[in-house]
């Protein structure tokens, strides 16, 4: 029965703050979890180091040498958070349960042959104390675990009555101060900034065991009891909580980088992200992308297979480019036809314009084009020769103005 008991109890306290901060992860709207969001550990600095008191109800299960059933009690903690892993404390406790018999003694067959053990089924101890406790926190959460260390002292005051005992009186009593130390872990639930529900399990150890009897000259079986401690209570921490402190920000060094490589630091460029190959104003806004390596075949507006590799590139570019301005798509002509016929060369010029505007468009660029021949005007490279003549059969894209 009191295992069952223990179970029960050592398991209530962790097990509904889980259950708890389980629900709160799986919150759901329309069927999407709505996890809490805590702040990450490497954007913030744990500056909580409040004061707080922590009221707590004890249940004991006593060890077999005690020769008692389980029992009950309470306490009381004062404590500081010292950083993100570290709480320490201080607590009181008082604890009660009833005797079965006389405790850890080695004479019990005298004991029953006087007939003085039939008085100690009704008796008691009162156990009084206090420790120092160190807690190890594995994470600081809304659901924090922890590990805890204690040690310190009690007094143990066991009484029992008896009409039938050849010691000195029918009113039987003892009592001795120990020193005690305690291992366990447990865990806080935060249901506010200064309300957190806490539980634990310990083992303790009391050395009281030892010296227990000395008063009636019987010897201890043992010299330490073993016992189990469950705690349940809460945490009130004083004062407001702190806020998490941001990490340091890191100057954005903007004016060392060129991320879209135009000549224009990252802090002056007012239109980021422009295409490679696209000359810039003073604020890194497109002004002429010269379509290198479109070109044409003599006196001819048809895209080569080439041409539409390089235009398929370009898209991609001028998709990706934040400004979304009109561009003027230029065409040019060399010498074609009949040298000196300019009209010629000028109706070319636009008709090449136009396949590259009409290519562009057909892939996906946004941007309103408008196709422009400008003949033989403006050439880059020399007529004169072959290789001159090829450069300047070419189109160029030109940003317009707002």
């Amino acid at each position: 029965m009191f295992k069952k008991t223990l179970m029960a109890l050592s398991l209530a306290g962790m097990t509904a703050m889980t259950v708890a901060h389980a629900e709160t992860m799986d919150t759901t709207t329309d069927g999407v979890a709505t996890p809490e969001v805590a702040a990450p550990a490497s954007s913030s600095t744990f500056t909580d180091d409040r004061w707080y008191a922590a009221p707590f109800g004890s249940f004991v299960q006593t060890s077999g040498d005690r020769n008692a059933q389980g029992g009950w009690g309470g306490g009381l903690a004062l404590g500081k958070i010292i950083n993100e892993y570290f709480n320490v404390e201080v607590r009181g406790f008082w604890q009660n349960w009833g005797n079965n018999g006389i405790a850890n003694t080695s004479r019990p067959g005298e004991l029953y042959a006087t007939g003085a053990a039939q008085g100690f089924k009704h008796g008691a101890t009162d156990m009084t104390g206090g420790t120092i406790d160190l807690q190890y926190y594995f994470m600081r959460d809304t659901f924090s675990p922890y590990a805890v260390f204690a040690v310190g002292g009690a007094n143990n005051s066991w009484r029992g009555l008896t009409s039938n005992t050849p010691y000195p009186a029918a009113h039987l009593h003892t009592q001795t101060s120990s020193f005690i130390f305690e291992a366990g872990a447990g865990a806080t639930y935060e249901l506010a900034d200064n309300f957190l529900l806490r539980a634990d399990a310990r083992y303790r150890g009391d050395t009281a065991a030892g010296s227990y009897y000395n008063n009636y000259g019987l010897n201890s079986h043992t010299s330490v009891f073993n016992d189990l401690v469950v705690n349940v209570g809460f945490v009130v921490p004083f004062g407001d909580k702190p806020g998490a402190a941001a990490a340091p920000m890191v100057a954005d060094a903007c004016a060392s980088r060129d991320s879209d490589a135009d000549g224009v630091n990252d802090c002056d460029d007012k239109c980021p992200g422009t295409a490679s190959g696209t000359k810039v104003d003073d604020q890194g806004c497109p002004i002429v992308m010269e379509l290198r390596g479109v070109n044409f075949k003599y006196d001819s507006h048809e895209l080569t297979p080439g041409a539409k590799t390089i235009l398929d590139g370009v898209v991609e570019q001028l998709v990706a480019m934040p400004s979304k301005k009109d561009i003027e798509v230029a065409g040019y002509a060399s010498f074609e036809g009949n040298k000196g016929k300019e009209q010629h060369n000028l109706h070319l010029s636009q008709r090449r314009s136009e396949s590259v505007a009409a290519y562009l468009r057909k892939k996906g660029v946004s941007n309103n084009l408008f196709a422009k021949g400008y003949g033989t005007e403006f050439p880059v490279a020399d007529n004169a020769t072959e290789d001159g003549r090829v450069k300047n059969r070419r189109v160029e894209l030109r940003w317009m103005g707002d």
